[in-house]
């Protein structure tokens, strides 16, 4: 395997930060996701994680703060937890953190959660790692105020 590094990007009005570090395990994608070219943006990214399925953390965290993507954004994301359910280590951990507004964190019924789950679920039946889903509702700073968790 050739030596990873970790790849941050500043967020611009139409990207999201992104962090990603293989010494942690932590993968972060923070604020908007509405670039007109997704694929140029996300590529490098899927490239950066089939190299790190090789050799990943034990815990693996995908922290998705993303207070609103497009749908061809939500493609990549879906592709991008796809890529990390083929870690393969049964007894390792893949956490995806979700995060929401507060109000909206509140009013999510078991059918807004389900669907907010959806491309996890539909990814389970390929999933070779064990993986949990930590919800949060977040205030205006971006600070937790609740959180819920859910494994699968």
């Amino acid at each position: 395997m050739k030596d990873l590094k970790n790849i941050f990007v500043e967020a611009t009005a139409k990207t999201p930060l992104v962090d990603f570090n293989f010494l942690s395990g932590d993968l972060i994608l923070h604020g908007k996701s509405i670039m007109e070219n997704a694929t140029k943006f996300y590529e490098p990214l899927i490239k950066w994680i089939s190299e790190y399925v090789k050799d990943p953390k034990q815990t693996t965290n995908l922290r998705l703060n993303l207070e609103y993507f497009n749908t061809a954004s939500s493609i990549w994301i879906a592709k991008i937890v796809k890529n990390l359910s083929k870690i393969n280590h049964p007894e390792y951990l893949l956490l995806i953190h979700l995060y929401f507004d507060i109000e909206d964190y509140d009013d999510m019924g078991t059918e807004d959660v389900k669907d907010a789950l959806s491309p996890v679920i539909d990814i389970i039946s390929i999933a070779t790692i064990s993986i949990g889903v930590k919800i949060y509702g977040i205030d205006d700073k971006g600070s937790v105020i609740k959180e819920s968790m859910v494994l699968i």
